[in-house]
């Protein structure tokens, strides 16, 4: 099926954003609009993709919850940053309703103080409605997520003083039942086709950053971003992190100590603590 109409009519809303926005090259040491320029260039190459059974529900949180998100950005994203990590696609109960990466609602609203007004996908699941900050479910991986930095960092400004968040992909997709669907599950040439163009973006995206190091949140963010990253022939170090998701076992016993061990074999321990 196409993605949702809402895609499409706001092509001419997203080339409005787009203008006016210094060039990719234009602010080295506030990349904020040049960030949110290259999601608004992918949301416009998104908006042409026609996606086909099993996937029949798309949202992109970058279009219905912008608000929050240019927030987001323009709040923790204004210098470059050392390390990237990065997930692979909005979960429903997360950035689904806040537009921020693993973003779930109470953490998001209380600790990185973000909020702001979120309406709908053009087209909803009655299962999977948007409700933004008044989800009353919480995201369990954003939950362990950003939890985990909260009692490592203290504050937001110490996390992001060197780190970012982001995802490989901003749309989530549905099945006809509402089941959530990652980018994997979709039919390979629809699934090449989505790739390569968020491929492109993130490697614009670790430009815009300066970044040095991308963690991976998972197996296949860090597989991808190795993949594209080598391609272009950006010299930049990547490496993974476990995924905090509840279906992964190895996560549900113990992974904020499995994680903090990484860091720390990794080197970003340090950045963390101020």
């Amino acid at each position: 099926m196409e993605m949702a109409g809402e895609l499409e009519k706001d092509e001419s809303i997203l080339s409005t954003h787009c203008s006016g926005v210094p060039s990719i090259t234009a602010s080295a040491e506030c990349p904020a609009n040049n960030f949110l320029k290259v999601e608004l260039e992918l949301n416009l190459k998104l908006s042409n993709l026609v996606f086909q059974d099993p996937i029949q529900y798309v949202y992109n949180p970058l279009l219905y919850a912008w608000a929050p998100h240019e927030k987001y950005v323009q709040t923790y994203c204004q210098s470059r940053k050392e390390v990237l990590f990065l997930g692979m696609n909005p979960g429903p109960f997360g950035m689904a309703q806040t537009g921020v990466p693993f973003g779930e609602v109470n953490h998001v609203r209380n600790w990185l103080q973000i909020e702001g007004p979120v309406s709908k996908p053009e087209v909803e699941h009655p299962k999977r409605r948007i409700r933004g900050f008044e989800c009353p479910q919480s995201e369990v991986s954003g939950a362990r997520f950003w939890s985990f930095f909260k009692s490592l960092c203290g504050q937001p400004e110490t996390f992001f003083q060197h780190c970012f968040v982001h995802n490989h992909c901003p749309l989530i997709f549905m099945n006809h039942s509402g089941k959530n669907l990652t980018p994997t599950d979709l039919p390979k040439a629809q699934r090449e086709t989505l790739l390569e163009i968020c491929d492109e973006a993130l490697c614009q995206a670790v430009r815009v950053l300066g970044v040095k190091l991308v963690i991976g949140v998972g197996r296949f963010s860090e597989q991808r971003a190795r993949k594209a990253l080598t391609a272009e022939g950006i010299d930049v170090t990547v490496k993974g992190i476990m995924h905090p998701s509840p279906r992964n076992p190895q996560a549900n016993k113990g992974w904020e100590g499995v994680v903090s061990a990484q860091l720390q074999e990794l080197g970003v321990l340090s950045l963390l603590t101020g």
